[in-house]
């Protein structure tokens, strides 16, 4: 069954599930979540589980989904766009890295990864969902910031992906093959200084 023909069904329970599921899903993975497990930390039957969510993919994704808008929002909130890309990048910079590094951000990647031959719509949605906002949030303040001429950028949308990229330096490799799960702060704050003064050398007024 994909996720566009299993429907989510939203009643007064509906919340409750995606708090328990999540609680279960954080702790155990989405390959280590039992469906009684999740049963129990939502307080439903696993009838009524399965009532609002026939698959267990969907159920994930509903979740991740969430998720991300609400780091996305997060992260997008706290940004003044008034401010210079010197101030603001690192501060985009350490929310992208805090998901993608997340326990919840890797099964994403991993089960979007595992899942991409037989439901190819889940890396679809999760895409729309929380990458995707970013990269518009992102490429909407680099305009602004060239309209102000603090930067000059041609191509926003390349700029912005370009940004992401460079924060993924060196961590994103070692967790995706496993040699480090773990990052410090210090560890963090190397690549992700590191990505502001790459890009604003490239594009820097």
């Amino acid at each position: 069954m994909t996720a566009n023909a299993a429907k989510v069904r939203k009643g007064r329970k509906y919340a409750q599930v995606i708090q328990g599921a999540r609680e279960i899903f954080m702790r155990e993975g989405f390959e280590g979540a039992s469906v009684d497990d999740i049963a129990r930390a939502s307080g439903v039957s696993k009838a009524t589980l399965y009532s609002y969510f026939p698959d267990k993919r969907l159920l994930f994704m509903e979740v991740a989904m969430g998720q991300c808008q609400n780091q996305a929002d997060e992260a997008l909130t706290t940004i003044d766009r008034s401010r210079p890309p010197a101030e603001v990048l690192p501060q985009v910079a350490k929310a992208f890295l805090a998901f993608i590094l997340s326990d919840l951000g890797q099964n994403i990647f991993r089960m979007c990864v595992a899942e991409s031959d037989r439901f190819p719509e889940l890396g679809r949605e999760f895409y729309q969902c929380g990458p995707m906002v970013v990269r518009q949030a992102l490429s909407g303040y680099l305009a602004e910031a060239a309209a102000r001429g603090e930067l000059v950028i041609d191509d926003m949308e390349l700029a912005a992906d370009q940004f992401a990229e460079l924060c993924k330096t060196d961590l994103w490799p070692r967790l995706v093959f496993g040699i480090q799960t773990r990052f410090t702060e210090a560890e963090r704050a190397r690549v992700i200084d590191g990505a502001v003064l790459t890009f604003l050398a490239r594009y820097g007024a």
